[in-house]
């Protein structure tokens, strides 16, 4: 909304050309996210309090959870919603890729809001059923997908090459049809989004690495479409180059503002708990923008302790499934350290360390290539 302001006011002197940069809307957006989330959420957490909506915890999870059990949860809508409002008070909504990025954050806090509600009507930790929580998922890719690849990819030259991290794009690149690609942006999105729910399950553990990669990612997004002095940034980095993709940095300043002011109430021991609603769209989101940046492998640097979390729920159900045994003493991997003995806040704080030592690793990928 206010950078219309700036565009109506012109090249006029005055306090509305700061709506025109950038770099202003970045921070202004972080301020903001976090500014809603810090002032509203001792409201939301008494009113979840009344309501009696508290989280369900698995009966053969580790012993330590049982004191969890209804404390607030689905505390993920106002992070949702604040990180919104604050893209729609700071983001340039003629731009697709902003729209394309908060239609999937929105799809997916729907589809979120739906299995935290089956989970607390039925009073288990299951939620909504396998194959249907799926499909909605796949359905919602599928028309963010169709709609990217029609009408916005011919409109902004977007190629459909991958680029490997640390490789010179004039080196070597992967050439995949149009099709193929669309399959492959459709994994990266769900996946991302499945493994930051996965990651969901101690005080602080998803919040904090989707606070590193929404930082990191605003960087690679600023990078990939800003221009200095009239050259682009993209070019002297030797980064894949897409146009106007630098107005996601304002998306991704508002959802680590909106997770920094969730983790303020979410930090061990945790007042209230996310839910599906924040962690699917929040994955949502970072992979949509992981697919327009075109840093769909190097997300998988970025995204490690996503990605190390859903792997090790693919090989516990494969590795029990045909041979009998577990690979780790639970799935996802962060209770198996706590089956092992580590309290609750050496492993959360030892993955925040380890998600950002991978995101100072994918930024120095810039510089090796």
């Amino acid at each position: 909304m206010f950078y219309y302001l700036w565009e109506l006011s012109g090249n006029s002197p005055g306090i509305f050309r700061l709506f025109g940069s950038p770099i202003f809307r970045t921070i202004a957006a972080l301020a903001t996210a976090l500014f809603i989330c810090l002032l509203l959420y001792p409201w939301l957490i008494r009113r979840l309090q009344v309501k009696q909506i508290g989280q369900v915890v698995r009966s053969d999870g580790p012993e330590s959870h049982f004191s969890k059990r209804g404390t607030p949860t689905m505390g993920g809508t106002l992070l949702i919603l604040s990180l919104l409002f604050s893209c729609m008070l700071w983001c340039n909504l003629s731009n697709p890729f902003v729209w394309l990025t908060l239609g999937i954050t929105l799809a997916y806090a729907v589809i979120g809001f739906l299995d935290d509600y089956w989970k607390i009507r039925d009073r288990t930790s299951g939620g909504m059923p396998e194959k249907g929580k799926l499909i909605s998922q796949f359905a919602a890719v599928g028309v963010l997908c169709v709609v990217f690849f029609f009408y916005v990819a011919p409109e902004v030259g977007y190629s459909f090459d991958v680029h490997l991290p640390f490789v010179k794009p004039t080196l070597f690149v992967i050439h995949l049809p149009d099709w193929g690609y669309a399959i492959f942006a459709g994994l990266v999105i769900f996946a991302t989004s499945t493994a930051v729910n996965l990651t969901d399950g101690l005080d602080g553990l998803a919040i904090g690495p989707t606070i590193v990669s929404a930082t990191t990612f605003g960087i690679l997004a600023y990078l990939s479409g800003a221009s200095l002095f009239g050259n682009s940034l993209a070019d002297w980095l030797l980064l894949p180059k897409v146009q106007g993709v630098d107005e996601l940095a304002v998306v991704c300043a508002a959802i680590a503002g909106a997770s920094i002011g969730f983790l303020w109430y979410n930090t061990y021991p945790a007042q209230v708990f996310m839910g599906d609603v924040g962690a699917l769209p929040l994955g949502g989101a970072l992979g949509a923008i992981a697919v327009f940046t075109k840093h769909e492998f190097l997300s998988v640097i970025v995204h490690g302790i996503f990605v190390i979390e859903f792997l090790s729920v693919i090989i516990q159900r494969y590795s029990f499934r045909w041979t009998g045994k577990r690979v780790f003493a639970m799935a996802p991997i962060h209770h198996h350290y706590e089956k092992k003995g580590w309290p609750e806040a050496r492993v959360t704080v030892r993955f925040w360390i380890i998600s950002i030592i991978l995101a100072i690793v994918a930024i120095a990928s810039l510089k090796v290539r």
